[in-house]
This record gives structure tokens, C-alpha cells and sequence, in this order.
């Protein structure tokens, strides 16, 4: 009988992956990744999606189902991996994706490393997402069959590895039929709401939790038009995106959005809606995963941002692991730090980070 390590949050997602991996024969045990101490964040009042009270309803899912759980402490990790990777990208003047990298170096990589050391063969979460194999042997990353629930997006940065490791029990179906087998199950998390937060960001004012967590002060610099006259002052360049309409606290005939930011002038540029449309970027990090290295341009699909629309574009492969992306259609508010995934209809080509839009 194969063994297979479930990751656990606490949700409804990971409990139903355990509960199908157990009802099809596997030998399963629970283990939820203590990532976030409230305390050490300033955090004691704020449930997060790994906070003790999550640990707590993923022994109780355990429980019931009649299989082991365990805790292990990652907090180390994830403080260097995570929090410290998403302050330092702020601080350049890019938007990081925390949960992509907590997927890519905590859960499929150093729990899959614990999940071998401690005898099992697999690994397995709550994703909506497929894993199948090609003619060739190749193992593959497809969307979730339910395209709503879809999260493909946030797991391209995995190698072929990770995924012949990978159990996604969860990859044809859809949130309704989740939640109703968990309460056919008489699971406890059958009804409980799915978390939103970035589990160390309650509210989502990373510019307060940067300096907080930095020892820094942000420092006020200029709000610039598109000619680069003063149109008023910023809190701290980092604590704004490319997109962001809200919270400019300057005026103008037509609605103003950020559209760039100069880290080492201290200044963010807004305009119109008009400006935040651009065709072509460079994305670094590239990560082939369904494919090789294509050795010339190739047709695909395009995401910029996790849940947002896919467009058709050209991607040619460049030397040191980079590729241009050229769009058939100008792309609104594409974003330097953010995970461009790449498919071809279902299948996921691979992934990167936009590092530059031209």
C-alpha cells in the first residue's frame, strides 16, 4: 500500500483530499506546517489559515477519518523563504506572490523532502488542479476541471519532481461537490469559511507590516503625472501597485491610476486608464514544466495574476532561464514581481516572474 503525506490547513479542501486518498485505499496521515507565530508578527488576535486553531480542526478532520497528525514547525522557513523575500521584493519596487512561494519552498519542497525522510511516497493538498502524465513519460500540471475554483495558476513553479510526487484528489471537482462530501463525511470543516488573508498580512497593509517588520520608516516622496509634474505625496513608493486607483489622495478630471514606480527616486507615476495597457514584457525565473525548453517562439496563453484572464500571446525563450512575451492584445496594469503563467489551452507550459514591462 502506497503512504502519502496530506497537507492540512484546517479547511474544507485539504479535508476532503484526505478523505477521498482514504476511501481510495491509500495509507494517509495529516500534517499541518506550523508557518506564522502570531505572536512574533504582532498577530495574537488574527486567525490565519495556519493559525493553532486551524491545527486544531485538521487533528479533529484526523480523527474522525482514523489517521495519524502531526504538526511540524516551519515558522524558520517561512520567515527566510516567504516574509523576508516579500519585504526585500517590495523594496525594489515589485509585487510578490507570498503564497507562491510558500507553495513552491515550503509545502513542495521541504514538506516533500519530510514526507520521504518519514517513509512516504506522495504528498498530497486540496488544490483544484491535475496532474497526468504525457506518451512520453513527461508528467503534466492541468487545470482543475471546475475552471471557477481553478488554481493551476499557483502551482507552475513546481519541477517534474514535485509533481510525480503530487496527489490532487480534488482536480475534478468542483467547491459544491467538496463541501457536500464533507458533510455526507460528518467532517467538522464541512461548512467552514475558506480563508482570504495572506496568513501574516491581516488587512493587507503591507507597507505597515514592512516597516514593522524591517525596522524602517517609509519615506514620503512625490506623486508625478505622466509628464512628470507634481501632483501631490506618497506614503512610501513600495506601498503601491501598478492598477491601484484607491487611496491616491490626489485629484484630476479623470480617474488616476499608479502606473509605475521609480524605487530609487522615491516617486510613483500615475495616469489614466488609457496608459496602464501594454503588449510586451520580459519575465525572468522561466520554469518549463508540462514541456522542455521550446527552442524557438511558441503560441500560448497567458495569466498575469492569479484569477485573472488568460490572452493569447508569442513567447520566445531567452538565454539565463528568460523569455519576451509579446501579447496579440495590449494587457491592463501588467505587474514587475507577479507569476506569468503560460498555457496552451488546459495544460500548463511553465511559468516565471514579470521582471520588466516594455
Amino acid at each position: 500500500m502506497k503512504s502519502v503525506l496530506v497537507a492540512m490547513s484546517g479547511g474544507v479542501d485539504s479535508a476532503v483530499a484526505a478523505l477521498l486518498l482514504r476511501q481510495s485505499g491509500w495509507d494517509c496521515r495529516g500534517v499541518t506546517m506550523r508557518l506564522v507565530r502570531g505572536s512574533d508578527l504582532e498577530l495574537e488576535s488574527h486567525r490565519s489559515c495556519c493559525s493553532s486553531e486551524d491545527a486544531l480542526d485538521a487533528a479533529d478532520v484526523c480523527a474522525q477519518l482514523g489517521i495519524e497528525h502531526e504538526t511540524v514547525d516551519f515558522s524558520a522557513l517561512f520567515r527566510y523563504r516567504v516574509i523576508s523575500r516579500f519585504c526585500s521584493e517590495y523594496a525594489r519596487g515589485r509585487t510578490p506572490n507570498p503564497c507562491i512561494d510558500c507553495n513552491r519552498f515550503l509545502k513542495f519542497e521541504a514538506l516533500l523532502d519530510y514526507a520521504l525522510d518519514t517513509g512516504c511516497d506522495a504528498i498530497a493538498t486540496g488544490h483544484y488542479a491535475r496532474v497526468t502524465r504525457s506518451g512520453t513519460g513527461r508528467w503534466e500540471l492541468r487545470r482543475a476541471r471546475d475552471a471557477r475554483k481553478d488554481q493551476s495558476y499557483v502551482l507552475t513553479m513546481l519541477s517534474q519532481e514535485q509533481l510525480g510526487r503530487l496527489e490532487l484528489p480534488l482536480g475534478e471537482l468542483t467547491k459544491e461537490d467538496c463541501r457536500k462530501l464533507a458533510a455526507q463525511a460528518g467532517l467538522v470543516v464541512a461548512n467552514k469559511p475558506d480563508s482570504q488573508d495572506i496568513c501574516f498580512l491581516p488587512g493587507g497593509d503591507y507597507g505597515a507590516f514592512w516597516e514593522r517588520w524591517t525596522g524602517r520608516q517609509l519615506e514620503r516622496g512625490a506623486i508625478l503625472d505622466e509628464n512628470g509634474r507634481v501632483l501631490g505625496s506618497h506614503r512610501g513608493a513600495l506601498c503601491y501597485t501598478p492598477g491601484q486607483r484607491r487611496g491616491l489622495g490626489v485629484s484630476a478630471p479623470e480617474p488616476l491610476y499608479v502606473l509605475a514606480k521609480d524605487m530609487a527616486a522615491n516617486t510613483v507615476t500615475v495616469g489614466g486608464a488609457a496608459s496602464l495597457y501594454r503588449r510586451e514584457l520580459l519575465a525572468d525565473g522561466m520554469n518549463w514544466l508540462s514541456i522542455t525548453q521550446p527552442e524557438g517562439e511558441i503560441r500560448a496563453q497567458a495569466c498575469a495574476r492569479y484569477h485573472g484572464p488568460c490572452a493569447a500571446c508569442r513567447v520566445t525563450p531567452l538565454p539565463g532561464s528568460r523569455a519576451r512575451v509579446v501579447f496579440d492584445e495590449p494587457q491592463r496594469a501588467l505587474t514587475p514581481g507577479q507569476t506569468l503563467a503560460l498555457y496552451d489551452g488546459e495544460l500548463v507550459l511553465g511559468g516565471g516572474t514579470i521582471a520588466e514591462v516594455l
